[in-house]
């Protein structure tokens, strides 16, 4: 099935060309069905690539999705994308009395920092915050799947002493969880980050599994007991030139980054135009979508926010 999105927007045309069915909102709004919202809090600096790698992922669904974007205010985005957040991101002030199926955060480029360091920090989690009772079930990749563990559960993130950036093979630890349903026993995702988790702290915390990891990666995901949140330590969303990208821009920054591990062809210069992750990509996307967003959530998308309270009432009825 199709994905809706606003009319006008750059990944329209790229997507196509990868005859990927992408649909207009006039003719969404004729269809009798009713679709999946999902929301995209875009991080990245390179937003418009970062679109359309994620629009890639959610269109190998059958389900129908309404997909719309979120900005941070607080973020000073280049001039040149200015145009394009004004006519296709939404504000948190926009769309906070909406709820949503599901919601992405993406990672962002500044693991270096402490999270309260980050400019945008507050209004992130202003958006987390708002999202257990408006959203069902939340994505995190990356940067912000450290900062969301953090934000959550009071787990701190670890600097490397040199960056991590690479391809690397992971193994599934939890076989019968529904988001590796259809994983292979060994698969292979990209990483590129300067932060880790402690495995030792995370096991401590009673809510959370750790489903797939890496020898030399670490841990990569991770998801709570309740089904509502997913944590992605890597970038399976990286297109086959996003690590090249990332390491030439290292470069031009004056940092001596290391080769990516592993994305490397010998006879090519210098870097392999082959990819070993898509798969993964796809199913573990689809899996999200049909497990956690799509299987979980309520038809009426107002119920979210009165589902979250009888919860919470729950919870204090217990506390007594």
């Amino acid at each position: 099935m199709p994905i809706r999105v606003k009319e006008g927007l750059p990944a329209i045309e790229a997507l196509a060309n990868e005859n990927i069915f992408i649909m207009s909102e006039s003719r969404a709004e004729h269809q009798d069905i009713r679709t999946l919202r999902i929301l995209i809090v875009n991080l990245m600096p390179t937003v418009i690539t970062t679109e359309t790698q994620l629009l890639r992922l959610l269109s190998n669904t059958s389900l129908q999705l309404s997909v719309e974007f979120l900005k941070i205010s607080t973020q000073i985005p280049k001039n040149s994308i200015l145009k394009h957040l004004h006519q296709f991101y939404l504000t948190l002030d926009e769309i906070k009395n909406k709820s949503y199926d599901g919601m992405i955060i993406t990672g962002a480029p500044v693991e270096q920092l402490e999270f309260e360091e980050v400019d945008c920090w507050d209004e992130l989690c202003e958006v987390m915050e708002w999202a257990k009772y408006h959203v069902n079930s939340v994505l995190y990749s990356c940067w912000s799947a450290y900062a969301a563990l953090y934000y959550h559960f009071g787990l701190n993130k670890c600097n490397l002493s040199n960056k991590l950036s690479g391809i690397y093979s992971h193994t599934v630890n939890i076989r019968r969880h529904p988001i590796v349903r259809g994983f292979d026993d060994i698969f292979m995702a990209p990483h590129s980050r300067d932060i880790s988790i402690n495995k030792e702290e995370l096991l401590k915390i009673s809510e959370l599994d750790i489903l797939a990891e890496s020898e030399k990666a670490g841990v990569y995901l991770i998801a709570d007991k309740s089904n509502k949140r997913l944590f992605v330590t890597g970038h399976c969303e990286f297109d086959r030139v996003s690590l090249e990208s990332e390491y030439i821009r290292d470069c031009l920054r004056g940092l001596n980054p290391k080769v990516p591990e592993n994305y490397q062809l010998k006879g090519k210069s210098p870097f392999s135009t082959q990819t070993s992750w898509n798969s993964h990509a796809s199913l573990l996307f689809s899996n999200w979508l049909n497990y956690y967003v799509y299987q979980q959530t309520p038809y009426r998308l107002s119920d979210i926010g009165y589902r979250k309270n009888v919860e919470n009432m729950e919870e204090l009825s217990v506390a007594k």
